[in-house]
């Protein structure tokens, strides 16, 4: 899913950050540092600056090596700040935010810490329900993960990654997603889905309340999330357009260009066709 700009997270509290440049080795056109938010250290890349910006969220259990072909394009067309959301890719975690609403707010902090006025965000997976949080905060407790610590987390990746259907992942973007999770990060970031059992009712209840223009993009055959979630946020958020792409769920991936596509044409004014419409 992909979310859009008039977004409320005004004057929010100060957000305390620093940063680090890493090393990259590729000749990937995504070049990552690392920066302090909130205590954390937080992944990110960003494109060169234009008058419209765009933050894009990794989904699980991936990197923002996701975008990689994507990339050049859109940042064509906005100022491109992408992240490992706190527990995911290559960012540091904090077991308090792995819930949608949580990582919501923060996002919100770090929208602040790159002083993006009013962006644009691509949210696919976890993104999603964590882009709808930003504009509204609650908090639940998370389920248990002993049963799962005894998952080998690269096998838990590469099951995942199985269901790329197309798109031949080059071999730094693969070892990018599956070292992201090595330890107990693959086990610990599932908290994240587990909490949806919660977190989602919540969501629902608020999905009519949030004017914020919202670009729904599911694969038609997405054994994960099924299409049907589309249908369901196309048939209560007040202001969307929703399209189904021949893809299963990493749609991202497989279908990069028409994905691409739907978001450039979002962003150059789909957005506002979106708000006249209702």
């Amino acid at each position: 899913m992909h979310l859009l700009p008039n977004s409320p997270i005004v004057n929010r509290p100060e957000t305390h950050f620093k940063e680090l440049v890493m090393a990259t080795t590729t000749s990937s056109p995504i070049k990552t540092k690392a920066r302090t938010i909130d205590g954390l250290s937080i992944r990110y890349a960003e494109s060169a600056p234009r008058e419209v910006s765009a933050i894009l969220l990794s989904p699980w259990p991936e990197s923002l090596y996701t975008f990689e072909q994507m990339w050049s394009r859109l940042a064509e067309h906005a100022h491109l700040v992408a992240i490992d959301l706190p527990g995911f890719g290559h960012s540091e975690r904090k077991d308090e935010l792995l819930t949608s609403s949580a990582m919501g707010e923060f996002v919100a902090h770090v929208i602040d810490a790159f002083g993006l006025k009013q962006p644009h965000a691509v949210g696919p997976d976890i993104g999603t329900s964590t882009l709808l949080f930003t504009a509204v905060k609650d908090v639940i407790d998370m389920p248990s993960l002993e049963p799962l610590r005894k998952m080998n987390p690269r096998e838990g990746v590469e099951s995942v990654l199985a269901f790329v259907e197309r798109y031949k992942l080059p071999d730094h973007v693969r070892e990018d997603f599956v070292s992201a999770y090595e330890g107990d990060r693959f086990v610990e970031s599932i908290r994240f889905l587990r909490a949806y059992k919660t977190e989602l009712p919540k969501l629902s209840e608020l999905l009519p309340t949030i004017e914020t223009p919202v670009q729904i993009i599911t694969g038609d055959h997405d054994p994960g999330v099924l299409p049907v979630n589309g249908d369901y946020l196309h048939g209560r958020l007040p202001h969307n357009k929703f399209d189904k792409v021949n893809a299963g769920h990493f749609a991202w991936a497989d279908v990069a260009d028409e994905y691409a596509n739907l978001i450039i044409e979002w962003w150059e004014g789909g957005y506002e066709r979106s708000l006249r419409s209702k």
